[in-house]
């Protein structure tokens, strides 16, 4: 397959809010989590529209723009993803699946995790490119102390685990940084869940 039969084929996602920063943020926590999706933004219900609704896998849309075209995403209800102000149930519309965009990141990701992984156990969405490498990057030490930070484990309690040295945790957490090209622990728990490293269930 050529680089352009592929694009063409990638499934598609859209984000619907007015807000574009809010926008431009969750679409690179999605280019993260589900690598092989192409993600459109649009500002309004209208554009989406506009663009062909219905080559769309999945919506990710701000409550108010849900609430003005209720019956289309009612009748789209198991692709839509509400983005909501609040954790609170009671603030979001009834009956779908809602992500709230005011959380911290390290949890916002934790969400975006659970809701690809809940939709696609199997992975389908990760990218082959991912997979084939994961083996070659980190040594088996580092995979044990990425788990770790990854279950919100601190550097003491990582050396007490794994009856290691205090400084030998930095060393390894500084590597891993290094190795993967990151500098968040929510970048680390993208990479670890979407490798196998740790289960998003369990973090």
């Amino acid at each position: 397959m050529s680089g352009v039969d592929f694009i063409k084929k990638r499934p598609k996602v859209a984000i619907i809010d007015s807000n574009t920063l809010a926008s431009i943020g969750l679409k690179q926590m999605l280019q993260a989590v589900v690598p092989v999706m192409q993600i459109d933004t649009f500002s309004s219900f209208d554009e989406m529209v506009d663009a062909g609704y219905d080559i769309y896998y999945h919506y990710f849309v701000a409550t108010s723009v849900v609430l003005e075209n209720l019956l289309f995403f009612t009748e789209n209800r198991k692709k839509t993803i509400v983005l909501a102000n609040s954790s609170d149930p009671k603030s979001q519309p009834n009956g779908f699946h809602s992500l709230c965009i005011t959380d911290k990141e390290d949890v916002l990701v934790k969400s975006l995790l659970r809701l690809q992984h809940g939709g696609h156990p199997h992975g389908i969405n990760i990218s082959p490119s991912q997979t084939t490498v994961k083996t070659n990057i980190l040594s088996n030490r580092e995979i044990e102390v990425l788990s770790l930070i990854v279950k919100g484990k601190i550097n003491k309690e990582i050396a007490d685990i794994l009856n290691i040295g205090m400084t030998t945790v930095i060393t390894h957490r500084k590597n891993i940084m290094e190795k993967l090209g990151v500098r968040s622990v929510s970048a680390l728990t993208i990479y670890a869940v979407m490798h196998g490293y740790v289960d998003i269930n369990k973090i």
